[in-house]
């Protein structure tokens, strides 16, 4: 087959591998190769403890302080039981079955999806219904026609899960007839963008009442970038490649000086509302998962913002203690304030809602950003598989148009 994929010319070294993550990463820093696969190891060594029945679960949360740590599981995820499925989909099948008790990622995708046939939380019947079909090949007919129903109703909607039932869509395309949902799905993402570039957290934003409606999370712009470039590819719809690339270039420009992807952002200017917490899994799993993901598709390559991202890992000038307890096989969540109840947030929700930029003076001295938070949910290390170990999910995409010949 004709590819897809516009010609990259050989301006780095590194566009050798277009479609090869870890090796385009090892030639330009093979220590951020190196930890990477360090990191891929701990996730395989971590999976199983989180892991009971077919189910993952919600956190695993340390109780004690001492090496290796005290850590209680608890609770049980959908979310993150597809979001484990799609990573170890990329493992060897010896390792999905020594995570999963003797089961594949196929079968735990499976189980997922006939679990969110029952489920109201409409980000997890999205999830779940991409995770069948790129994880197990199926088009999960009833998850699709919950998902068409939900956006034809224009009740709002969360960014997020917009962007995963558009990815979904075009998992699935080559199974079922599902090119009206990725439209739908795409078209409610790009009307919404900000002029900046960012995505807000609600479509429409309004849905987020008058002083939020200008914030979106990181995650908004992850999911937006990861699902729009995915369009570009099936479609060749340069809207969608230009709205991805937009956001890239917004979230790269605000990235922090020690390789930060700060939390939430203000989508008309591309202003950083309130940085923390800073969350691992956006250091090493979801801004790769985007940015490698948009370079695949013929975008922008911002391998250094993604080395700088996964280095803040090992050097985060928040917080003394590490990020990762190799001992315990897991990440610690995030590094953030000391605050009641985000109130940092609230606070500058609201002051930039008056004036984009506008902030209370004290805020970081008042509450300074020295906490960790010691738990590791499971959708951290199967996003971390996923984003390193899945370039084949855009290279094995079979694209809607023809490809003109060279």
């Amino acid at each position: 087959m004709a590819s897809v994929y516009p010609k990259l010319k050989l301006v780095d070294p590194c566009d050798a591998f277009p479609l090869d993550r870890l090796r385009a990463i090892d030639v330009r820093s093979a220590l951020t190769r190196q930890r990477a696969d360090e990191l891929i190891t701990l996730a395989k060594r971590g999976l199983p403890r989180m892991h009971r029945r077919g189910a993952f679960a919600h956190t695993m949360r340390a109780v004690s302080k001492s090496t290796p740590a005290a850590i209680r599981r608890e609770g049980d995820s959908l979310r993150y039981t597809a979001n484990v499925a799609l990573g170890l989909a990329y493992v060897d099948e010896a390792t999905q079955r020594e995570v999963l008790n003797g089961d594949t990622a196929s079968d735990l995708a499976l189980v997922a999806a006939a679990r969110a046939e029952v489920s109201g939380d409409m980000g997890a019947v999205a999830l779940a219904a991409w995770t069948a079909a790129e994880a197990a090949g199926l088009h999960a007919a009833a998850l699709f026609r919950r998902l068409s129903a939900f956006l034809a109703s224009e009740e709002p909607v969360e960014t997020v899960t917009c962007a995963w039932t558009m990815i979904a869509a075009l998992a699935a395309r080559k199974l079922g007839d599902t090119r009206e949902l990725a439209s739908r799905a795409a078209s409610l993402l790009v009307q919404a963008q900000g002029p900046s570039g960012l995505f807000p957290h609600m479509l429409p934003p309004s849905a987020s009442g008058r002083l939020r409606a200008h914030v979106g999370c990181f995650a908004d712009q992850v999911y937006s970038i990861q699902g729009l470039s995915r369009l570009y590819v099936a479609r060749h719809d340069p809207q969608a490649l230009a709205a991805a690339e937009s956001c890239a270039a917004a979230i790269c420009a605000a990235q922090g000086p020690e390789g930060q992807w700060w939390w939430h952002y203000d989508t008309r200017d591309g202003s950083v509302v309130e940085g923390y917490p800073v969350y691992s899994v956006h250091q090493h799993a979801m801004g790769p998962m985007a940015l490698l993901d948009l370079r695949e598709a013929g975008g922008t390559n911002r391998l250094e913002a993604v080395i700088r991202g996964l280095n803040w890992l090992d050097h985060h000038p928040e917080v003394d203690a590490p990020m990762v307890s190799e001992e315990d096989a897991v990440i610690w969540r995030k590094a953030g304030r000391r605050e009641p109840r985000k109130v940092v947030r609230a606070i500058s929700a609201m002051t930039t809602a008056l004036k984009p930029n506008m902030r209370l003076p004290g805020l970081d001295t008042l509450f300074p950003p020295n906490r960790i938070d010691y738990e590791c949910r499971p959708y951290e290390l199967g996003w971390l598989l996923y984003a390193w170990l899945s370039g084949g999910a855009i290279a094995g995409a079979e694209a809607d148009f023809a490809p003109q010949k060279p």
